[in-house]
This record gives structure tokens, sequence and C-alpha cells, in this order.
């Protein structure tokens, strides 16, 4: 049997760290525990991310270039199956770098370069989110007048953003564990195509229930 090649340091280090910023929360960990979790000294940390920051940047990358990917796709979006899963899978995306959206305040406060990042992805978010209203209403599916679209939009954003924040604050111990993935990633997904409710054609809305109540008795 060929040995798989070892991965190389940074990567490991990048790894850790992410699962060490998910469960406890950026501010929470430093850097002397994530050398500590990995076992290799301070000083091979820093030779490969000098700084706490860095290690915050390069996670960041790895999460932006899939989520413009994947926010490219609410242009093909037509109906309510196309929505539901456009919006699980950004949230399943969110999900693996939720220390990102946990503590964002903070760490836009603390770092120039996230906090101009973050602004684009706000904006490439509502694009995406605005090109799915108005390919849903082009499909029939919608029934919503062009100059609520934008604030229709806006509004999923906000929710979609902030939707993590909520739930740590609703149940700090337990809410971004693991094992209530699948809870939380549901129960926002929901909450951002509920605001679509009013403006979906009946059969549609019909359909965004039968969803919600399948995924619910899946996540029981």
């Amino acid at each position: 049997m060929v040995k798989k090649a070892p991965r190389r340091t940074a990567e490991r280090i990048l790894e850790v760290t992410l699962g060490l910023f998910n469960r406890f929360g950026e501010p929470n960990v430093s850097t002397t525990l994530i050398s500590a979790e990995l076992n290799i000294s301070p000083g091979n940390l820093y030779y490969h991310y000098p700084a706490k920051d860095e290690l915050i940047n390069a996670l960041f990358d790895r999460f932006e270039r899939p989520l413009n990917e994947l926010l490219g796709a609410g242009d093909d979006v037509r109906d309510v199956e196309d929505a539901w899963f456009f919006m699980h899978t950004l949230f399943e995306l969110i999900w693996q770098y939720r220390f990102l959206y946990r503590d964002l305040n903070d760490l836009l406060s603390k770092n120039r370069r996230l906090e101009t990042h973050f602004q684009s992805i706000l904006k490439n978010k509502t694009r995406a989110i605005r090109a799915l209203l108005e390919g849903m209403r082009r499909g029939g599916a919608l029934h919503i007048d062009a100059r609520e679209i934008d604030a229709t939009a806006t509004s999923m954003v906000v929710v979609l953003t902030y939707w993590l924040s909520f739930e740590y604050v609703r149940d700090p111990r337990n809410a971004l564990e693991e094992q209530n993935a699948q809870a939380a990633l549901l129960r926002g997904a929901q909450h951002v195509l509920n605001l679509l409710a009013p403006y979906l054609e009946p059969s549609q809305r019909s359909h965004l229930l039968k969803l919600s109540d399948a995924y619910n008795k899946e996540s029981k």
C-alpha cells in the first residue's frame, strides 16, 4: 500500500486553527493554544504564520473563494426547490467557517483587510439574492413588485449574515457545536426563505411548507 504523503505543516495549522476558532471563538484562542494542540513549538507556528491575523486572513481567503463561486449560482434559481438547495448550500459553507460570523463585529473592528473584504461579500450576497428574486419572478414562482426587490434582498442578507450570531446568543454553550449543525442550518434557511412567503405563488408556498416539514422530521 502506498503511504499518503504527510500534509504540509502550514495546511495542518490552518485546519486545527479553524477547528479551535469554530469551537471556542477566535478571541478565546491564543497562538499558544494552537501550537499546543498541534504539538509543535510556538516558533514553528510563527515561522508559517508570524501573527494571529495572518491565520485569520488565510482562513478567510479559504472561505471567500468558494463563497463567491457559490453566490454566482443565485443566477440559476427559478423556483422554491432551487432556492431551498441554494440557501442550504450557502449555510453549509458558512457553518464550516462559523467563527467568522459568530465573532463578526469583533473581527471587523480589529482587522482592516477583513473589514473591506466583508463589505465586498455583503455586496455579492445582495447581488446574488437579488438575482434569485428576479429569476423566481421571471419563472412565475414569485409575484413581487420590482420596487420591493431591493428591500427584500437586503432583509434576506441580514438574516443570512447574522443568523449564527442569533443562534449563539440563544444558546451560547451548545448552538454552534457540530452535533447541532443540521438543526441550526435548517432554521437559518427556513427563516431566510420565509421572507419570500408573502410573495410566493400558492403552489410554491405550499411546496416550501412541505420541504420545511420534511426536513424538520429528519432533523429530530
